[in-house]
């Protein structure tokens, strides 16, 4: 076989080899819809009403509040009397707006506890703890 056939197919198959790899998509663009979506259907996603200045008063009404994404009531709002709604809802990664009341600091740590310990407002015994009878 001759030098310039055996160069010709080389470059020929390294052109093909090319262009397949470059229609292929890559991994991290793969991954980027698969982590939006998981982070899109936590168990507390939520869900807030975005409306114009010249939006039905249904829509007013629900200004600040979030709704769990599953039990979000549909667009246009039952009430609506615009023709062309243009509402829409706003995604949030929690239902709780505001500061969080949990304290780093506190024996639960982030897993639970107020950090109001010191604050304790029941009155009487504690139900779980064991009487002396109890101990047979």
């Amino acid at each position: 076989m001759n030098w310039p056939l055996m160069v010709l197919l080389l470059v020929l198959l390294a052109a093909v080899w090319l262009y397949v790899r470059s229609r292929r998509p890559t991994k991290s663009a793969e991954e980027t819809p698969a982590t939006q979506s998981r982070e899109a259907h936590t168990a507390y996603h939520a869900v807030s009403i975005k409306f114009p200045n010249d939006a039905c008063g249904a829509a007013k009404e629900m200004e600040g509040r979030r709704f769990l994404s599953t039990a979000a009531p549909k667009l246009p709002l039952a009430g609506c009397q615009v023709l062309n709604c243009s509402c829409r809802f706003v995604h949030h990664k929690d239902r709780r707006a505001g500061k969080d009341r949990r304290s780093p600091f506190a024996p639960s740590g982030f897993g639970g506890g107020t950090g109001k310990f010191e604050q304790e407002s029941r009155k009487g015994k504690d139900r779980r703890a064991k009487r002396d009878d109890d101990l047979v």
